[in-house]
């Protein structure tokens, strides 16, 4: 059986809360907007949605919750990572008896395994969950690096489908596509260098940017997918500016200002996370003008 090409932008959705709890209602809002502003998949409790600091129901609430309301309309990959295997086999049961379509594991951080650590890790993973894995290789967060050669021999695994790149290593996804094969998912985990990760033969992005301007990403990955490349620069410019404002302070803080500044959840964080400065809400506005957000 062939596995899954996820494509396109799949929104990082953020966790709205309310009052320190988890805002239902906001969050079935926002998975209803990126739907209608014509995202191509989903992807609940991964670093963006604050994970971190959910507890185990309320991440399980959340993928449930996301699943329920996208309604087959487009995958789900619901966040699953642990730097415990067994924590993330049981994170990946749970996405796989909710109905999602596929999980997004991070490489397990602060334990720093070995490439064989990691290949077991994710081996057992596949050996115990009959769903698609998209890994999450996160280097600046987890403080290890998984290789194009183990990830090569992980593209072998009946579950294994693929791959979130957040390393920036644009010459890298050349390699690893030719090294991983066909049918091999490559999604890049950096909105601002999501252009030439498409041009090195990328699939797409894991989102952040997608939260606050679904319409425009996914226009930009519909040209970038069809080869359209000069539509495709003219959106990398009008949202490289928003790509880095977004980040200009903790995230998500600066996504949820923006969304709050739009009306759609509470810019509320979890400790240690804080609301944004005024220097990054100041980035932030500008940058939504820019981009004609609001």
């Amino acid at each position: 059986m062939p596995k899954p090409l996820f494509r396109g932008v799949l929104p990082a959705l953020v966790t709205p809360f309310r009052d320190a709890a988890f805002d239902e209602p906001a969050f079935v809002r926002l998975v209803e907007r990126q739907i209608a502003g014509g995202v191509h998949g989903l992807v609940p409790v991964g670093t963006t949605g604050e994970t971190a600091t959910l507890s185990h129901d309320e991440h399980r609430r959340v993928v449930e919750l996301c699943v329920k309301t996208a309604a087959g309309r487009v995958p789900v990959v619901a966040g699953a990572g642990s730097n415990s295997t067994e924590e993330a086999i049981e994170l990946v049961r749970h996405a796989k008896v909710v109905g999602a379509d596929a999980a997004l594991v991070v490489t397990p951080y602060y334990n720093r395994p070995s490439q064989e650590g990691l290949y077991a890790h994710y081996r057992a993973i596949n050996d115990a969950v009959e769903l698609p894995v998209i890994i999450y290789n996160v280097p600046s967060r987890t403080s290890i690096d998984i290789s194009n050669d183990t990830l090569a021999r992980l593209a072998k695994l009946p579950n294994m489908a693929g791959v979130k790149d957040a390393t920036g290593d644009l010459p890298r996804a050349s390699l690893q596509r030719l090294m991983c094969g066909e049918g091999w998912v490559m999604l890049s985990g950096n909105d601002d260098t999501a252009l030439g990760y498409m041009a090195h033969g990328g699939h797409g992005c894991i989102s952040v940017t997608a939260n606050v301007a679904p319409e425009l990403c996914a226009a930009f990955y519909n040209d970038a997918l069809s080869g359209k490349w000069q539509g495709a620069l003219a959106g990398q410019d009008r949202l490289i500016r928003l790509h880095k404002a977004l980040f200009s302070d903790a995230s998500p803080s600066p996504t949820k200002f923006a969304l709050a500044q739009l009306g759609l959840c509470s810019e509320e964080a979890r400790l240690p996370i804080v609301p944004c400065s005024e220097a990054a809400r100041a980035e932030v506005l500008a940058a939504m003008r820019d981009a004609g957000v609001i």
